[in-house]
């Protein structure tokens, strides 16, 4: 089985590299290809090198109007590396990708002897927020928004669709568990970047660079069961019903995360 099956052979995708000391995101058009390689168009331009390693992450959103319970889409987070480049373009090649569908995975790609890198660093509590009270919510957001967590995992960077709130100032909640990999990652770094899908419809769209916005940021916890906690959580309800299931488990994350700035796409930006 290939991505193609799934994805279709143009999608919109959101890249995140390390080059040097920095970290560079940027929105693409991508058009898989049936061995698993993809074309990658960058309509800014990009500084990408043969042999440099780049996440992606993919989803095939495009004609579905909302998410539910199930997750019914197919998403990834493909761990690549650049095998050509060619002015705005460039054609990775997979290391590693786990095609979700729901809950299941449907395709599963690893280059021989690939394996996750070892992280040494130690885990530590991630702040608390300085938030009070809830913020007012952007009243733009719609129903169904996501976005995609950029986290900073060794070698190359860790890719996660996420539902969201957003405030007016540009705060971001987020919503996980002890468990998962984004949780582990924000404890070794909180400095994250958060990117906002904005499609008001999910159509393959050429002017893609006004389809997101990009915001880096620092996630701060908040501590489960105070008011804030409970204000946010049924919030989140009350935007994302599908969710219940996730939002009534005892051992929630919330997640908030201030805002540094907004970030152009292609712009690097210093890891710490």
């Amino acid at each position: 089985m290939n991505l193609v099956t799934y994805l279709g052979k143009q999608i919109l995708g959101v890249l995140a590299c390390y080059q040097q000391d920095d970290i560079v995101i940027h929105i693409c058009g991508v058009y898989p290809q049936w061995d698993n390689r993809l074309r990658v168009f960058f309509p800014r331009g990009h500084a990408l090198q043969v042999g440099e390693l780049v996440t992606l992450h993919l989803d095939n959103r495009s004609g579905v109007d909302e998410f539910d319970s199930g997750i019914r889409v197919y998403r990834a987070s493909y761990k690549g590396r650049v095998l050509s480049v060619e002015d705005d373009w460039a054609l990775l090649a997979p290391r590693e990708c786990v095609l979700m569908h729901g809950f299941a995975p449907v395709v599963e790609i690893a280059e021989p002897g690939y394996a996750f890198p070892a992280d040494p660093r130690p885990e530590h509590p991630v702040p608390a927020s300085p938030l009070q009270h809830m913020p007012r919510i952007e009243g733009r957001d719609r129903e169904n928004k996501v976005g995609v967590l950029i986290t900073q995992a060794q070698e190359q960077p860790h890719t996660t669709v996420l539902a969201f709130l957003s405030s007016e100032d540009d705060d971001i909640f987020l919503i996980t568990f002890p468990e998962t990999f984004k949780s582990r990652l924000l404890k070794r770094n909180p400095h994250c970047f958060f990117v906002m899908d904005e499609r008001a419809t999910f159509t393959f769209e050429r002017a893609i660079q006004w389809n997101y916005t990009i915001i880096e940021g620092d996630a701060h916890q908040i501590a489960n069961g105070s008011a804030l906690f409970e204000s946010v959580r049924q919030a989140f309800i009350d935007k994302n019903p599908w969710e219940l299931p996730f939002f009534i488990r005892e051992d929630l994350e919330m997640y908030h995360l201030r805002r540094r700035r907004v970030v152009c796409p292609g712009t690097r930006r210093t890891l710490d």
